[in-house]
């Protein structure tokens, strides 16, 4: 099912009362790889991962809005089909140090906790800090979203 058509399908399941049919989306997978966005998106539609998290640096590179409460995303596969939608429902930013334990466990990786956490997402930050030509740091600032599934 393409992207629109997915989307339609999601409008036309709700009550027009309450939603804005007009409504906006975004569209993207997870991760930097297809292993990535095939093995997270299925962590969310199994209800596993509720949360997320990316470097703030790499928003202001790409001159991209960061998230924000409310709104609605399109999770791809690796083929670029969707799989779900989701919701924003908490946003935090602050150093990767800060980083809680509550954040590694809801993003559901590997064993959920903080130590794993940390290292998978120093070495991913690393490759991307590396990409926009900046050093990261223990307080290179990260967007810890959290989200709720919607769809279906």
């Amino acid at each position: 099912m393409q992207i629109d058509e997915f989307w339609q399908s999601y409008l036309d399941a709700q009550d027009p009362v309450q939603y804005d049919t007009a409504g906006t989306y975004e569209a993207w997978s997870f991760g930097n790889t297809p292993e990535m966005a095939d093995d997270l998106g299925a962590l969310v539609l199994q209800g596993i991962k509720t949360a997320t998290a990316s470097l703030v640096w790499a928003y202001e590179h790409e001159e991209e809005r960061y998230p924000r409460i409310g709104d609605l995303s399109i999770i791809l596969d690796s083929a670029g089909k969707p799989l779900c939608i989701i919701e924003t429902t908490q946003i935090e930013i602050g150093p990767f140090n800060a980083v809680d334990e509550r954040q590694a466990y809801e993003e559901g990786e590997g064993d959920r906790t903080l130590a794993y956490w940390r290292k998978v997402h120093w070495e991913f930050f690393s490759e991307e800090c590396e990409s926009i030509g900046k050093a990261p740091n223990d307080t290179m600032p990260i967007l810890c979203e959290r989200f709720k599934m919607i769809f279906p």
